[in-house]
C-alpha cells in the first residue's frame, strides 16, 4: 500500500531488546510472560524452518478493482485467478498475500469461505501458499456491496477500499459483527496448512487514523488467540512514526512482517532494527521502481538474511498499481516506469531482464 514514511524502526526497538532477549531465552512452550499466547521465539523459528524461503506478490487479480469484486460471488473470476498464478508458478513464486474483506462474507457466508476454499485449491495446484489479510486502513473509507466502481484512468489504486474502514468509528456496533467474521475465518481456516500466515491488520493508523486504530488492533489479536490458529499471525510495521502501534504490533505479532519501499541502504537499516526481535521475517511489500526498490537490489539481500519477500502486484489491471502513489497519469497512457507489477494482462513481462532476475533467484528453469 501507501507507505508515507520510509524510516528503520530504531526507538522502540532498543527501548524493549532487553525483555525480548530474557523471554526469547526462557520461554520453550509457546507462551512469553504477560502475552502467554504470543509463540516463543524458538516455535516461531521451527515453523520457520518448516519450509521453504517465501516469494511471492500481493495479489488480486486483473479483473478486480478492490477486494469486494474479488470475492463476491458476481465477480469472482477463478479462470483469470487460476492464469495469473500459473504466471507466479512459472517464475519460481510459492506464496501469494491477498486482502479479504468482512463485506464480502457479510452478505454471503458460506459462500465467501467456499470462494476462500476455492482460490485455496487453485493457488495450491500452482504450489502456492497463502497469507490472508483481513483489516486494512489503506485508501477509501467507505464502500458497498454490488457493482464497485470503475478505475479512474491513470489513478494508482482508485476503487481499493478500507476494512472496516469509517464504519468503526460511525457505527461502534459493528464490532461484534467482525469479532463473529474474524473468528468465523479463524475456525474454519485455522488448520489449513494451505495457509502460511495470518496478517491480521494491514497498515494500522494509516490515512491520518493514528492510534484511533489501536482498539480494533488489540481486538483482532485478542480474538485471533481465543481461536488460536496453527499458523502464526501477525501485523506488518510501516510507519516509524507509529510508535505506540509498531511497539504492539511487534511484541504480538508471532513472526516479524514489516513494509518497506525504500533503497537497498535502507531497506537494510530497516530488517537490522528488527533482527533484535529474533523471530522470522517476511517482507510483506516491497518494490517500488522510482524509489529503486528493485527485484534486482533488494530480492537478492532477503534471500541471503532467509526473509520472505512479497513485492507489491503481480499483473497490471483495474488497480493501476503500475501508477506512482501521487502521480497520476489523467488520460490513463501508460508510464514509462511502472511503479509496480510484473506482468501486462496476457502475460508478457513488464521487463524481461526483471523476469531473469527472479528466475535466478527462486531456481526456476
Amino acid at each position: 500500500m501507501k507507505l508515507k514514511k520510509i524510516a528503520p524502526v530504531f526507538l522502540f526497538v532498543l527501548l524493549q531488546i532487553i525483555f525480548l532477549s530474557c523471554t526469547n531465552s526462557k520461554t520453550k512452550s509457546g507462551s512469553q510472560p504477560g502475552n502467554t499466547a504470543v509463540w516463543s521465539a524458538e516455535k516461531a523459528r521451527d515453523w520457520a524452518k518448516s519450509l521453504p524461503w517465501l516469494r511471492g506478490s500481493d495479489f488480486i487479480p486483473s479483473t478486480a478493482i478492490n477486494q469486494l469484486e474479488m470475492w463476491q460471488s458476481e465477480t469472482f473470476d477463478t479462470a483469470t485467478i487460476n492464469r495469473e498464478l500459473g504466471w507466479a508458478e512459472k517464475i519460481g513464486f510459492n506464496c501469494m498475500r491477498v486482502y479479504l474483506h468482512h463485506k464480502a462474507w457479510e452478505i454471503d457466508k458460506d459462500g465467501f469461505k467456499n470462494r476462500m476454499k476455492e482460490y485455496l485449491s487453485i493457488a495450491d495446484r500452482h504450489g502456492i501458499r497463502t497469507i490472508f489479510v483481513i483489516f486494512d486502513d489503506c485508501w477509501n473509507p467507505t464502500y458497498q456491496a454490488g457493482k464497485q466502481p470503475d478505475p479512474k484512468p491513470g489513478v494508482h489504486n482508485s476503487g481499493w477500499v478500507r476494512d472496516p474502514g469509517d464504519l468503526i468509528f460511525t457505527d461502534p456496533s459493528i464490532i461484534s459483527e467482525l469479532q463473529e467474521y474474524v473468528k468465523d475465518l479463524l475456525m474454519t481456516f485455522g488448520r489449513d496448512t494451505r495457509i502460511v500466515a495470518w496478517d491480521l491488520y494491514n497498515e494500522p493508523g494509516n490515512s491520518g487514523y493514528g492510534n484511533r486504530s489501536m482498539p480494533l488492533l488489540k481486538q483482532v489479536f485478542t480474538w485471533s488467540r481465543e481461536i488460536n490458529p496453527s499458523q502464526p499471525v501477525t501485523c506488518g510495521i510501516w510507519n516509524n512514526d507509529l510508535k505506540e502501534l509498531n511497539s504492539f504490533q511487534a511484541t504480538n505479532s508471532d513472526i516479524i512482517s514489516y513494509h518497506n519501499y525504500s533503497d537497498p541502504v535502507n531497506h537494510q537499516k530497516m530488517i537490522d532494527s528488527l533482527k533484535l526481535y529474533n523471530r522470522p521475517m517476511i517482507c510483506t511489500e516491497y518494490m517500488a521502481r522510482r524509489n529503486n526498490s528493485l527485484f534486482s537490489n533488494i530480492m537478492p539481500i532477503l534471500k541471503a538474511q532467509n526473509i520472505g519477500a512479497i513485492n507489491w502486484g503481480l499483473v497490471t489491471g483495474k488497480t493501476n498499481t503500475m501508477y506512482a502513489w501521487d502521480t497520476p497519469i489523467p488520460d490513463g497512457s501508460e508510464p514509462e516506469l511502472w511503479f509496480h507489477d510484473i506482468f501486462r494482462k496476457d502475460g508478457s513481462p513488464y521487463k524481461q531482464e526483471e523476469i531473469d532476475v527472479i528466475k535466478s533467484l527462486t531456481g526456476s528453469k
